[in-house]
């Protein structure tokens, strides 16, 4: 199971960013050299820059980034910036990409939590699978059915903007 949380706290100008999974865990040696920008597991390349730029980015709008594994447990990544900052990038298509998860990696349990002050919308799709019982998440009326159920889920909680 993979977990992705987005907490958006107003009040204290705060969000936070936490994608946990139940996987096979780092190694803590690795751990020390993750935050390396030229140090990866992968055998495809040398460099591995997704995690030092996302704690650079997150430093700079006065935020951290901390890594915990524990091997044979899983992984949770936490990442948090000033709300407001102005260096601190939008969101992006939320909706999207957890369809684009949802759909790529159909053998994986992905949960979406999205949160701002006390209101709370959570997307699980193990029970979509089990409803489905073998159709392809990949079958237009299924992807129309789960972008509206995220996107709706997702539009409900958002703070009203003000001019």
């Amino acid at each position: 199971m993979v977990t992705i949380a987005v907490l958006e706290d107003i009040a204290n100008d705060r969000m936070r960013i936490c994608v946990s999974d139940n996987g096979r865990g780092i190694a803590p040696e690795m751990i020390a050299r993750v935050l390396d920008p030229f140090t990866t597991s992968r055998t495809t390349r040398k460099v591995g820059l997704g995690i030092p730029l996302l704690k650079a980015a997150a430093e700079m709008c006065d935020g951290f980034l901390s890594l915990d594994s524990e091997p044979g447990k899983g992984t949770s990544l936490t990442v948090e910036f000033k709300h407001n900052h102005i260096d601190r990038m939008p969101m992006g298509d939320l909706t999207g990409t957890i369809l684009q998860l949802v759909i790529s990696y159909p053998e994986i349990n992905w949960v979406f939590i999205y949160s701002v002050n006390e209101n709370e919308f959570i997307f699980d799709d193990q029970l979509l699978k089990k409803e489905l019982d073998g159709i392809s998440l990949t079958e237009p009326v299924v992807l129309s059915f789960i972008r509206q159920e995220i996107e709706s889920g997702y539009l409900e909680i958002q703070p009203a903007v003000e001019f």
